[in-house]
C-alpha cells in the first residue's frame, strides 16, 4: 500500500496530521501541473485549493488497489476541467488529428540533425515550457502526467480516464507535437 496508503488510512481514522502530511507531500506536483495547464497562478491555487478539499471530503472512497498518485491528479484534472467551463461557459473544442504521417514529418522524422543540436536546444527551459504551452489541453496533460510527473502508464490512463492504447497513441501524438513546435519556431 505504501506510505500514501497508510497516511490515508490515518487521515481516514481522523489523524489530522497525516491529512496535513499528504497535502504537503503533494502540494507542489499537483500545483505545478494545474499551472501548467492553466497558466495563471491564481486559478492554479484555486485548482489546488478544490482538489484538496475534494480529497477531504471523498478520501474514504479511494481504493488501495489503485494508485493513489493517478486517484490524486485525476481529481486535480477535473477541476482544471470544472475550471475551464465555468471560465467559458462550455467544453472545450477538439482540434482535428492529424495523420501520424503528417506529425512525424513536423517533428523532423528523416531529417539529420545531430544529437547535440537537438540536445542544445531543448536545454532551454523557458524555450521548452513555450513550446509545451502552445500545445493543446489533452496534448500538454499527457505529457505532463506521463513524462513530467512521472506517473506510470496505467496511472496516466486512468487519471485521464482512458485506456492503456488510448493513453499511449495520446502521449505519442503529443510527442511528436512537442517537438514538432520546438523544430518549426513557436519558440522565440
Amino acid at each position: 500500500m505504501g506510505d500514501d496508503g497508510a497516511l490515508v488510512q490515518q487521515a481516514v481514522a481522523g489523524d489530522r496530521g497525516a491529512y496535513d502530511a499528504l497535502v504537503a507531500r503533494w502540494r507542489g506536483p499537483l500545483y505545478r501541473f494545474a499551472r501548467r495547464l492553466l497558466h495563471d497562478d491564481a486559478a492554479a491555487e484555486d485548482v489546488l485549493q478544490d482538489t484538496f478539499l475534494t480529497v477531504h471530503r471523498r478520501l474514504a472512497d479511494w481504493r488501495a488497489e489503485g494508485s493513489f498518485k493517478s486517484w490524486l491528479f485525476s481529481i486535480a484534472r477535473n477541476q482544471v476541467l470544472m475550471l475551464r467551463r465555468r471560465r467559458v461557459g462550455e467544453p472545450a473544442t477538439h482540434e482535428p488529428l492529424e495523420s501520424l504521417a503528417e506529425l512525424g514529418a513536423a517533428a523532423g522524422w528523416g531529417q539529420v540533425m545531430s544529437p547535440h543540436a537537438l540536445t542544445e536546444r531543448l536545454e532551454q527551459h523557458t524555450q521548452l515550457e513555450q513550446a509545451l504551452a502552445s500545445l493543446d489541453d489533452e496534448a500538454r496533460e499527457v505529457l505532463l502526467l506521463r513524462d513530467v510527473e512521472g506517473l506510470s502508464g496505467e496511472d496516466t490512463a486512468q487519471a485521464l480516464g482512458l485506456t492503456l492504447p488510448a493513453m499511449k497513441s495520446r502521449l505519442h501524438r503529443a510527442r511528436l507535437r512537442l517537438v514538432a513546435a520546438v523544430k518549426r519556431g513557436a519558440l522565440p
